[in-house]
């Protein structure tokens, strides 16, 4: 295996792109090294981009926020502001792995891992994130609900690399939650997870995003269940409709962790409760 430690991500596109066989890139490392250890997976060449400049900065620009590559879950929780704007994508970032987990994991790395039960990635897809990307072409930047393809899997192409996250003007009058279910403990994988962004006018809710994990081959923006819930005050025939698109939604698997009917009925719940905690947020904060 080759290891590079480039100090540029135009380097390390070139790198990627001129190298035989298959290729990971290095942020926080809480994936790969895992893999690396338990002999799951050996790449060819590994190419670490914790030191090229910006990766581990949060900016706050044109009214958004800006990501770098590397930056952990940990330092996302530290930012005041950023917690205050957007506390379900971070409480998503926070409930990945132990306190030691935290200081090393990112939201990029979270994202290219390609788990569909990974928990920052709804939370992620709600909020609208978008993420810049480098390659051989030069740089593009796309939603993020567009990278993951299926387990394991995501959209970018040989020699890509997510250089920054850009998260979205947070604005008046809107909120996010994050919720997930989990048979045994804090540091266990999402059995179902849900995300909710939430924008009222008065006590109207005009915008709403709906994201759902662990219930398909890859997380799911669900735009029915957002319909469901837009243009009412979240009122209980409101969140019976909500519930029940999201489970319509879902097409889960059966494994030791949940059954599929199991599965389609706490993708409801979660639903409910993630809407409901979203909007008294938006309340509290007027």
């Amino acid at each position: 295996m080759q290891y590079h430690s480039p100090a540029s991500f135009e380097d390390a596109v070139g790198i990627a792109a001129s190298a035989d066989g298959t290729t990971r890139f290095l942020a926080g490392g809480t994936d790969v090294l895992v893999q690396l250890r338990a002999d799951v997976f050996t790449p060819d060449v590994l190419i670490d981009v914790k030191n090229i400049e910006g990766v581990k900065d949060i900016v706050c620009e044109d009214g958004g926020w800006r990501i770098g590559a590397a930056v952990s879950g940990a330092e996302m929780s530290e930012n005041a502001e950023l917690a205050r704007q957007w506390p379900g994508l971070v409480e998503a970032m926070d409930l990945i792995g132990s306190t030691q987990v935290q200081g090393r994991a990112t939201l990029v790395g979270n994202l290219c891992n390609g788990s569909p039960a990974a928990d920052s990635v709804p939370a992620m897809f709600a909020a609208d994130v978008s993420a810049n990307i480098t390659g051989p072409n030069g740089e593009r930047r796309v939603a993020v609900s567009e990278i993951p393809v299926g387990p394991g899997k995501t959209s970018l192409e040989k020699g890509e690399v997510i250089t920054a996250l850009h998260i979205p003007q947070r604005g008046d009058n809107a909120a996010d939650a994050y919720l997930r279910f989990i048979p045994r403990t804090e540091m266990d994988i999402a059995v179902v997870g849900c995300a909710v962004n939430l924008r009222l006018d008065g006590d109207t809710i005009s915008e709403a995003r709906v994201s759902l994990g662990a219930v398909a081959p890859k997380v799911l923006l669900v735009d029915e269940a957002a319909q469901a819930i837009i243009g009412t005050s979240l009122d209980e025939n409101a969140l019976n409709a909500l519930a029940a698109a999201a489970s319509a939604a879902c097409n889960p698997i059966n494994d030791k962790r949940g059954t599929i009917k199991f599965r389609t009925h706490v993708a409801g719940v979660l639903a409910r409760r993630a809407a409901k905690i979203a909007y008294d947020r938006v309340r509290a904060s007027k």
